[in-house]
């Protein structure tokens, strides 16, 4: 007998996966794909689209004619900041453009002049001016600028995770992940759509629920599809399902994004300045967010350390959390050691004579210190006065010092670790778990384990 699931397809940027969720909301099957990259028409690197439609087909044909499992519903969680424009007939025009892609900076200059300066059109739009393409309602105004008798053809523009749901549908939506993730679209004070996009002859669909599902067909099997979502904003979805208390999500890895869901204040000049965005939660909510580049600047500096003690490259991982070591540091205050000074281009700090410290292991104590001060920085510029609980999850919830550190930091509040494996792959499977027909919908295991500070 086949096994009812919910497929998930995971898009990001360098892994493409597919995975399938039971009614236990237990992972069942998963296949990741690495697909090599290709160049758009001016030779920059981006995803080959065409490769990823042709293997997200072909997959889900093959489960649904293989019969082992009966795909009940699907849905896509992808990284975001990238459009597809379709013609009149429905086809995609362009690449799927890479969002680091470099334009012309006038681009930008003449939205912020034009629509109150860029310090108020960033407040407007909670986004920070990020360049390149990151701003992806950028990508609008290139195309229309760059390639005038290509836009005239657009009848439809959608973000990514609808683009997928649209090969199967034919359904041009929108929704507020994608909206939301610093794409300069919309209109945070007035809630919808900012009037630089009419002013362009741009109309897109408005936003719908997440939880909103279609009908497809494949080889004749009825098929709901849910619309997709942005995979940060699907990364929170377990944690509302399966959270009785307001939180703060820190997710860790080569970047920090620290996201508080119940900040519902506008965001400051200062607060944009350093780095601060709003997403927009499938609740339809702002999600106020900070982020910090703390896996790069560690491995930089952890690689440093390790040249000047001459230890093994791997040295860092073995270290044990000393907590006479920690508490001496704590006792001294908040006050730096390394990264005393502005952050340097490369992240590494070689002011800092390293020949102070007695070994590799008390140089790594103290640069985890500073590292987890860094972060307690960027997190203080989204949190909250109601929030007492903080989730960790991702690389750095395997570092004691950095989780125990956190809860010194923020003594009112309760730190726990989260182990919540494809946690953006969840989010999304939880979205159409109706479409499984459960009796009872299983509750969401968050993998806590609660830590204490040192001291």
């Amino acid at each position: 007998m086949s096994i009812p699931v919910i497929a998930v397809f995971d898009i990001g940027k360098t892994n493409k996966k597919i995975l399938l969720f039971d009614e236990k909301l237990q992972m069942v099957f998963q296949k990741e794909q690495k697909m090599p990259t290709i160049v758009d028409e001016d030779g920059f690197e981006c995803d080959d689209i065409d490769l990823i439609e042709d293997w997200m087909k072909s997959t889900l044909k093959q489960l649904v004619d293989e019969k082992d499992y009966d795909v009940k519903a699907v849905n896509f969680s992808t990284y975001g900041a990238s459009l597809a424009f379709l013609d009149e007939a429905g086809k995609r025009l362009t690449p799927i453009y890479n969002y680091l892609k470099p334009i012309d900076e006038s681009i930008h200059q003449a939205l912020y002049e034009k629509y109150g300066g860029e310090a108020e059109f960033c407040r407007q739009t909670a986004s920070p001016a990020l360049g390149v393409m990151l701003n992806s309602g950028i990508q609008i105004l290139w195309l229309q600028k760059e390639q005038p008798e290509l836009f005239v053809k657009v009848k439809d523009i959608l973000h990514f995770p609808q683009y997928l749901s649209y090969l199967l549908t034919g359904n041009v939506t929108s929704e507020s992940t994608s909206i939301g993730c610093h794409t300069f679209m919309w209109n945070f004070d007035d809630s919808k759509y900012h009037q630089w996009l009419t002013d362009a002859g741009v109309k897109l669909p408005d936003p719908v629920s997440n939880q909103l599902c279609l009908d497809s067909k494949l080889d004749g099997v009825d098929i709901k599809t849910g619309i997709g979502i942005h995979d940060s904003s699907s990364s929170l979805v377990p944690y509302f399902k399966g959270s009785d208390e307001k939180f703060v999500l820190v997710s860790t890895g080569t970047w920090c994004i620290n996201m508080n869901p119940y900040n519902y204040s506008p965001l400051t000049a200062d607060q944009l300045k350093r780095d601060c965005l709003c997403y927009i939660s499938s609740e339809q909510k702002p999600v106020k967010s900070s982020r910090l580049f703390m896996g790069h600047i560690h491995d930089v500096n952890t690689e440093r350390l390790t040249n000047f003690f001459k230890v093994e490259s791997n040295q860092y991982k073995k270290v044990k959390a000393d907590e006479a070591l920690m508490n001496q540091y704590l006792s001294k205050g908040k006050e730096r050691m390394f990264f005393k000074d502005e952050m340097s281009a490369d992240y590494i700090d070689t002011s800092i004579d390293l020949s102070q410290f007695s070994s590799f292991d008390e140089a790594y104590h103290r640069l985890m210190f500073d590292l987890t001060l860094l972060d307690a920085e960027s997190l203080d510029l989204v949190m909250s006065d109601d929030v007492k609980t903080i989730y960790i999850s991702g690389g750095f919830a395997r570092n004691e010092m950095f989780i125990r550190l956190m809860a010194n930091f923020y003594p009112q509040c309760k730190v726990y670790t989260s182990e919540v494996d494809n946690a953006s792959a969840l989010g999304a499977a939880l979205l159409v778990y109706d479409q499984l027909d459960s009796k009872e919908k299983p509750s969401v295991d968050l993998g806590l384990k609660y830590w204490k500070a040192f001291g």
